[in-house]
């Protein structure tokens, strides 16, 4: 299978996934359950994440309850936070998905199906999960502005104007 491919079948996968997830949400069910009463069998890849969050879904939410501040995971839209649980799923299970593709993944069906500041939200709260569980693949964040030392710069004086003129 190509890597091109493949990519388009874990888009797919992901979203397949993220459909059921939500339709569990929805009916207030177990992700297990949501999985089992599927008609149709969902794409592999779709169903290797919904395995893998019905196993760690305490986990991928109290690591969201931690970096998701000022937010009750329970409050959030539903397309975000079940987004939000593939992506952290992936970043804490699947080593051999790039950190880069897991976020911009998260952040385009965010911003595909969500409300228009979803993207900007799940974007922010996996860039948070991603140094903690991957902190080799993603940059520090940087320092606020506050706590950056302003360099000194060597400007020639101005006289000014004399105000009695």
């Amino acid at each position: 299978m190509s890597d091109s491919s493949r990519i388009g079948s874990r888009r797919e996968a992901r979203e397949t996934a993220l459909g059921i997830l939500y339709e569990a949400d929805v009916r207030e069910e177990s992700v297990a359950d949501a999985l089992a009463n599927q008609v149709l069998e969902p794409p592999p890849y779709a169903a290797v994440l919904l395995r893998g969050l019905a196993e760690h879904l305490d986990d991928v939410d109290t690591l969201l309850r931690r970096y998701a501040r000022d937010w009750a995971l329970e409050r959030m839209p539903v397309i975000d936070r079940n987004v939000l649980r593939v992506a952290v799923y992936e970043l804490a299970h699947r080593p051999d998905v790039p950190t880069g593709a897991v976020l911009s993944e998260a952040v385009e069906l965010a911003s595909r199906y969500s409300t228009a500041e979803s993207g900007r939200f799940v974007n922010g709260v996996l860039a948070k999960v991603a140094r903690e569980l991957r902190p080799t693949e993603v940059a520090p964040e940087p320092p606020h502005a506050t706590e950056i030392d302003a360099p000194e710069i060597d400007a020639p004086e101005i006289d000014a104007p004399d105000s009695s003129e």
